[in-house]
């Protein structure tokens, strides 16, 4: 027969039952981070995610930091120069009209149906394009200026 002392106590059935309660939760917490850290599919997709949003946040950044360049680069523009260049601006808008009304007469339907597809995925990923547009112009400038 096991001897104890007087101090301590036999644990009770409602105290067994109680450290067989924690040691289950426990473990089941143990077997679902185990779980988790195996489910690679699961990972990657937060991982992606993570990515995703740092990926916005960083074109975001561009697109103001582009904003703002572009602000600086007009109120650097003379005015004479903006003058000239308003009515330039139109006939551009008048010339790329009427190549939409040749291109909507004359190009075939196949070609016509790809170039609405890339048209929107480029509506889609408007952000990613405008941040590398962003990007490029920034690049230009500094050369220009250097």
């Amino acid at each position: 027969m096991t001897h104890t002392p007087a101090d301590q106590h036999a644990p009770t059935p409602a105290e067994l039952r109680e450290q067989i309660e924690h040691t289950r939760h426990a473990l089941g917490d143990t077997v679902q981070a185990l779980a988790d850290k195996a489910d690679v599919k699961a990972r990657t997709q937060q991982k992606a995610g993570a990515l995703m949003e740092q990926a916005v946040v960083k074109a975001d950044e561009l697109k103001d930091l582009a904003a703002t360049a572009s602000s600086q680069v007009q109120n650097k523009v003379p005015d004479p120069v903006k003058k000239k260049a308003a009515p330039a601006t139109g006939q551009a808008r008048t010339a790329v009209a009427q190549a939409g009304r040749m291109w909507e007469e004359k190009a075939p339907a196949s070609l016509q149906q790809r170039t609405a597809q890339s048209a929107q995925m480029a509506r889609e990923h408007r952000t990613f394009l405008l941040a590398g547009a962003a990007g490029v112009a920034l690049l230009w400038l500094a050369r220009r200026t250097s």
